[in-house]
């Protein structure tokens, strides 16, 4: 096992996401960074973003969604990844939208 998953682990195993105040996961691959909001308590998916298509609006993009929900707080999980560069620059970019974490 990596040392992001094990980190990624430890991480979990402290927060969870409910459907008032759903978990902002982070996933990072070579090329795309993807965004979910995920409620842990019914295992749904409530909205999701990514740099497919978009590379500079996918913080705005999920924020957008999580607002026509009505949600204002979020829990952000950055998947054991550091919190430097993009993974930084997402979160402020969500917190810029509006998202309180």
């Amino acid at each position: 096992m990596i040392s992001r998953e094990k980190r990624h682990q430890r991480i979990r195993a402290k927060i969870s996401g409910t459907a008032e105040r759903p978990r902002i996961v982070v996933f990072r691959s070579n090329k795309y960074l993807y965004l979910q909001a995920i409620d842990d308590q019914k295992q749904k998916t409530l909205a999701s973003a990514s740099t497919l298509k978009d590379k500079d609006e996918v913080a705005a993009k999920l924020a957008k969604a999580l607002t026509d929900q009505k949600i204002k707080k979020v829990v952000f999980d950055r998947a054991g990844y550091q919190y430097h560069g993009q993974i930084k620059k997402i979160a402020e970019d969500l917190r810029k939208e509006g998202l309180e974490f």
